[in-house]
């Protein structure tokens, strides 16, 4: 049920009887509050938060704070279940790279055949780990904590009746579309859902590392499915002990492990992959999509849905996970830790 109420507001932030604004706040979601503001406004606003539970910060400090330190620090999550899938994610990828380097290319008779397909696997690792890595350090779009300040509010210039929401779990103004995530303890703006295998949630500034990062799995996935059926149709028409420096019980054994890896990390991120290119072209998240949300925002589709996740024009930049990397800056962050996320 909707509940409102209406104050007005003097100078003191006292109840007056006189006053030209009226400051309704309509929970429209238990976790969602909003404030609306409606009536002439000066351009000093004079607002108090009625949520007595969670009142507005007393002071800008701590917003103005928390957007500096933000701002020097390279993005992490400090949760025990994502950082363990995201090992796992990097020994899987590590051990199909030691499995085709040293079990079937090193061994091979084709000079050729062992570089080319040696050169292409890793160059493909070295992008999938690269746009990982990119997807689980990048702020995926987090809403400043704390930044419902009286003065952070006054700045927004409101114009009558605009509606705003404010969280309750981390006290931010959000913006459309942003959803607050329990793991990362943020909102996160356009977030499409938290994958613990990256150890972040996929918002607004990551989505294009993790699309690239889903892309680059399959593929060598692929490759190492393609790779391990040659390998075996080889071996059984030569001996095993010919075809591998390992012994053949576990050549086969190594070879058995890689292709049921294969299976399923091309399943899982083929899936990915095209659901997130679905969701980019609709310009619709999953969160969105899943809560059956109307849009109120000009919806940017297909092209310029990728446009403006990617980058300008389509080009090679389009699947290079090392564009825009600032390795400087990166290494002159200072180690800071703040919550459930910190600096490295």
């Amino acid at each position: 049920m909707l509940s409102s109420v209406v104050l007005k507001i003097g100078h003191n932030n006292d109840i007056i009887k006189d006053a030209n604004i009226n400051l309704f706040c309509a929970f429209t979601f238990p976790l969602s509050p909003c404030l609306f503001l409606q009536g002439s406004m000066s351009s000093g606003h004079r607002l108090r938060d009625v949520e007595q539970q969670h009142p507005l910060l007393d002071g800008e400090e701590a917003a103005v704070g928390s957007a500096a330190g933000e701002a020097e620090q390279v993005w992490f999550i400090q949760d025990g279940c994502g950082m363990v899938c995201a090992f796992i994610t990097w020994f899987l990828v590590l051990y199909a790279d030691f499995v085709v380097t040293f079990v079937m290319l090193l061994p091979s008779k084709s000079f050729w055949y062992a570089v080319v397909n040696g050169v292409v696997f890793n160059c493909l690792a070295v992008l999938a780990l690269t746009s990982h890595l990119r997807t689980m350090l990048t702020d995926p779009g987090a809403v400043p904590k704390g930044n419902a300040t009286k003065k952070y509010m006054e700045s927004l210039n409101l114009k009558p009746g605009e509606v705003i929401y404010k969280c309750s779990k981390c006290y931010s103004i959000k913006p459309e579309r942003a959803h607050h995530c329990s793991i990362c303890k943020r909102c996160i703006r356009k977030m499409d859902h938290h994958c613990p295998w990256v150890n972040n949630c996929v918002g607004e500034n990551n989505q294009r590392f993790f699309v690239l990062f889903t892309m680059y799995i399959a593929m060598i996935s692929t490759h190492a499915l393609a790779l391990s059926g040659y390998q075996f149709v080889t071996c059984v028409k030569l001996q095993w002990s010919e075809c591998s420096d390992f012994s053949p019980p576990v050549t086969v054994m190594l070879m058995i492990f890689l292709c049921l890896e294969g299976l399923l990390f091309l399943t899982f991120t083929a899936v990915m992959f095209g659901t997130q290119v679905h969701s980019i072209c609709n310009d619709e998240t999953e969160i969105e999509r899943l809560k059956n949300e109307k849009p109120t925002w000009e919806r940017q589709v297909r092209w310029e849905g990728m446009r403006s996740v990617f980058g300008g024009k389509p080009s090679l930049l389009w699947i290079n996970p090392f564009a825009g990397l600032r390795l400087r800056r990166l290494l002159a962050t200072r180690s800071r830790k703040a919550g459930p996320e910190f600096s490295v």
